[in-house]
């Protein structure tokens, strides 16, 4: 029995989207001195508004005004201070979440019931918990001291999110900010400005600059920011860190990742078909720990290719705002060829795909869920960051086996372990380098717990008490 399902949109009446939009500086917004670029609804194609582009003046105001808030404000008030305007911004945060979750979905693709269930209510979260720290800060064991201005580049594929994963500790340490969101996601950035304007945040004490890779390398390179924190791909974390060395600038990089989900014999298959799904196709693929190399033992590899066959035949792709949907748009023209790309490389490479049948809407940008079979670790689609909902399937017969193919990449930020025996996951745990090991689920986020990677997929942690670490000066300073 088949049941179709009636269209269940979001309404986008709840967002007010403003025809163009300049950068906020010192608590105001301005035009700025650069050009404009236009923002699109990546499953439309829709223009959606005029953003301006910061110049390097624009990134040196933002940062003057940053420098002036923090040596003459946010610093010298107590933690207990600070927290109340971090308590403030949680709670505009939950009382305008569904405009937030609705104009997140338009701006970046996502369908409406992750940016609504998942990152709005995570946002908020975050900035709760470190609420709570900015009074107990000497407790932390990572010192008292702010850094100073914090200068923070942002991604695309979650942009409330990995704001408040910037913003909240610095501003709960003692900082200040200046924050450029990724060109094709400005829009919850700036709703996020209107509501530090809401909570009566001191002037200059966060700074919202939009644009490209320059105005990120203006902010990176700018000799009054004294913290730089990135979320993005390797080959710009390698630049900055290039930029940053022979600086007393305090770094922190959170790169890409080619995750590897391992199920066992012994795992609760049905309930590791869940996690897999979930580990690679929420969020379109566009998760820098998604479990994208399915790694799983050969005695079951069959018969959990046929249920995870049969579960994606389920998701239901289209409008993000249809909150039906499981699987959203591509966020731009851009990503879509590279996944585009990787995914020919894997057939010209002799892997076997099998995506889910589905028609595709004419306009926007989309791929189907997809898997590729009999890939082998010299397949580019096993080594390379595709960042979509593309799966690369590889079997073993041995943990040892498991641990050697799950740790021969130069990525190292996550894992997921699926198995009915405690022991065996404490030791895949110990071996695996990755940042992050999921027992029996995946792509589960808290902010009380810290996040980040080994090797190329970046230093540092964000979340918990691990991610004041990044914007004190430590105890001993």
């Amino acid at each position: 029995m088949s049941f179709e399902y009636a269209p269940a949109p979001e309404s986008r009446a709840v967002v007010d989207i403003k025809p163009s939009y300049g950068l906020f500086i010192n608590g105001e917004f301005t035009d700025g001195t650069g050009t404009a670029f236009k923002t699109i609804n990546p499953a439309t194609e829709e223009v959606l508004a005029e953003v301006a582009e910061a110049s390097d003046a624009d990134v040196d105001e933002a940062v003057k005004a940053a420098r002036r808030a923090y040596t003459r404000v946010w610093s010298r008030m107590s933690g207990a201070e600070r927290a109340k305007y971090l308590y403030r911004i949680a709670r505009i945060i939950q009382e305008r979440g569904r405009e937030l979750a609705v104009l997140e979905s338009i701006d970046n693709g996502k369908p409406i019931k992750e940016s609504r269930d998942v990152d709005v209510p995570i946002v908020a979260a975050h900035f709760f918990y470190y609420a709570g720290w900015a009074d107990k800060l000497e407790y932390s064991g990572y010192g008292s001291t702010p850094l100073g201005v914090a200068g923070q580049v942002i991604p695309w594929n979650f942009p409330l999110l990995m704001l408040a994963w910037k913003i909240a500790p610095a501003l709960a340490c003692g900082n200040t900010v200046v924050l450029k969101p990724a060109e094709t996601t400005p829009l919850t950035a700036l709703l996020f400005a209107e509501i530090c304007q809401q909570a009566d945040l001191p002037p200059g004490v966060v700074n919202i600059v939009t644009g490209a890779g320059d105005t990120g390398r203006a902010i990176v390179s700018h000799p009054d920011v004294d913290k730089v924190a990135f979320t993005g791909s390797t080959e710009v974390g390698k630049a900055i860190a290039r930029t940053v060395a022979g600086t007393d600038k305090k770094v922190t990089l959170e790169l890409g990742g080619k995750a590897a989900n391992i199920v066992f014999d012994d795992a609760p298959v049905d309930q590791a078909v869940e996690g897999i799904v979930n580990g690679i196709f929420f969020n379109q693929g566009h998760v820098c720990c998604a479990g994208s190399r399915l790694l799983v033992q050969e005695s079951i590899a069959d018969d959990l290719l046929e249920r995870l066959k049969r579960r994606m035949s389920t998701l239901r792709m289209g409008d993000p705002l249809d909150k039906n949907t499981d699987v959203g748009a591509i966020n731009s023209g851009e990503q879509l060829m590279r996944i585009r790309e990787l995914s020919e490389v894997g057939d010209a490479e002799g892997a076997e795909r099998w995506e889910v049948a589905c028609d595709l809407p004419t306009k926007g940008f989309w791929f189907p869920p997809t898997i590729f079979t009999g890939v082998s670790q010299a397949h580019r689609i096993a080594r390379e960051e595709i960042f979509g909902p593309v799966l690369s399937v590889l079997t073993f017969r041995t943990p040892s086996e498991a641990i050697e193919k799950a740790n021969n990449t130069p990525f190292g930020l996550s894992a997921g372990v699926w198995t009915d025996k405690g022991s065996r996951i404490l030791s895949m745990a110990n071996r695996l380098r990755a940042g992050v090991v999921w027992a029996n689920t995946f792509n589960k986020f808290d902010p009380t717990s810290p996040f980040g990677g080994y090797k190329e997929s970046g230093y540092g942690r964000e979340g918990g008490r691990h991610g004041l670490e990044a914007y004190l000066k430590g105890a001993d300073a």
